[in-house]
């Protein structure tokens, strides 16, 4: 059984790095894609904000399929649609093509994100130890491949369709060679109090679950910033070249890295509700260099300084709804990742239009004062008496407190 597991977390972490590569090509040629189709500014708000609606969607849809087949079914098929989907944006000709591939990328994406969390949640109960971060340092690992890539296809004035060909060409087939070795480890019982609550609530309280789907959303929007407009705020405030403009989310991987690397023995040491706070407060810092930035670089190192804070939000959001609910992690996984796109869906064209009617610059204080609301819940990360004793840790039992995604 042990070695199972060890397969299986070993190809689940996979999954997650092969998702950071495809997220990452999509993300950081968000210019090129514009300049290609011919998309308005005023227009790509509407284009990045139906991508996380239909991811919510199929984030929803999931919670709904896995009532009949495991995750790690849901997971094995939607990888493959999520890369396919990638190269369609990259080979059409004209605005209703790319309307489709990043409708089918959205769906496919949904499905994706819920699953693999999903899987990481059980799996790191199985284990008995927190191994969440990892998982989601490796879907950093890979946001730091794709944009390197993506810089590479910038670099050489690639078209896109040939920029993402042998990514997807590599890592669809591996995906799949991988997905063989998935775990869907046996849901606990959980303690007497959440076997009453559940029982009494039918499933997931949302009231419980409520401040950690705010925080989720707080965390999607500072990320979203990043994701979808790093690159242009470069090039059209800072007055980068488009081969610079790719560093920033580059930059901000490799942090989301280092921090999630170092998360799980910071919340050993002083408790997920510590950590989180002081990644809320470093990733303020992180926006406020950036709105003030005079050139290029100081830019670059706000949105390095950013990534460092924000790493640790999502992934202990998504372990302490696994620890709320041990009899139904899937659903809670499943409703809290909605609030992944929650945040997407708001923090795209919130900053855009305030980019169009006021300034750039004055749209990062949006997120920068968002990020620090989750000061007010990070009670909410800590972990119940019943489960900790005097410790951060539980001693024998498995740790969904202190997981780690987003993106």
């Amino acid at each position: 059984m042990t070695e199972v597991l060890r397969r299986g977390r070993a190809s689940l972490a996979f999954a997650f790095l092969v998702q950071g590569v495809t997220f990452a090509l999509l993300v950081t040629r968000i210019p090129a894609i514009e300049d290609r189709y011919g998309i308005s500014d005023g227009l790509l708000p509407v284009f990045l904000a139906a991508v996380p609606v239909l991811a919510g969607i199929g984030s929803v849809g999931t919670e709904q399929l896995v009532k009949k087949v495991p995750p790690s079914a849901v997971l094995r098929w939607s990888q493959p649609a999520v890369l396919l989907a990638l190269l369609g944006v990259g080979a059409g000709d004209t605005m209703w093509q790319v309307a489709v591939a990043l409708g089918a990328f959205g769906l496919a994406v949904g499905a994706l994100d819920a699953s693999m969390n999903m899987l990481g949640v059980s799996l790191q109960r199985a284990y008995g130890r927190s191994i969440m971060l990892g998982f989601h340092a490796a879907y950093s690992l890979g946001g730091i491949v794709g944009a390197s890539l993506a810089w590479a296809g910038a670099h050489w004035d690639l078209s896109l369709f040939v920029s993402y060909l042998p990514a997807v060409a590599v890592l669809l087939p591996a995906a799949l060679v991988g997905s063989r070795w998935y775990v869907d480890a046996t849901p606990v019982t959980g303690t007497a109090a959440e076997r009453g609550r559940e029982a009494r609530s039918g499933g997931v309280v949302f009231k419980v679950l409520l401040p950690l789907c705010l925080v989720m959303t707080f965390a999607y929007i500072g990320d979203s910033t990043v994701s979808n407009w790093s690159a242009k705020y470069l090039q059209d405030v800072l007055g980068s070249s488009e081969e610079v403009s790719t560093v920033p989310y580059n930059v901000y991987m490799v942090m989301t890295l280092v921090g999630r690397g170092l998360g799980d023995l910071g919340v050993r040491r002083f408790g997920a509700v510590a950590v989180v706070r002081g990644g809320s407060v470093v990733a303020a810092l992180g926006f406020a260099v950036v709105a003030v930035a005079p050139g290029a670089w100081v830019g670059i190192a706000g949105f390095t300084v950013l990534g460092l804070g924000l790493c640790v939000i999502v992934p202990q959001t998504f372990a302490a709804a696994g620890r709320l609910f041990p009899r139904d992690s899937d659903a809670a996984v499943a409703r809290l990742n909605v609030f992944n796109y929650v945040g997407f869906l708001i923090g795209s064209p919130l900053v855009g239009g305030l980019g169009d009617v006021w300034n750039y610059r004055g749209a990062m204080v949006v997120p920068l004062v968002l990020v620090l609301l989750t000061l007010l819940y990070a009670r909410s990360f800590a972990p119940g008496p019943d489960r900790y004793g005097d410790g951060h840790e539980w001693p024998r039992a498995a740790d969904v407190g202190r997981g780690s995604n987003g993106l």
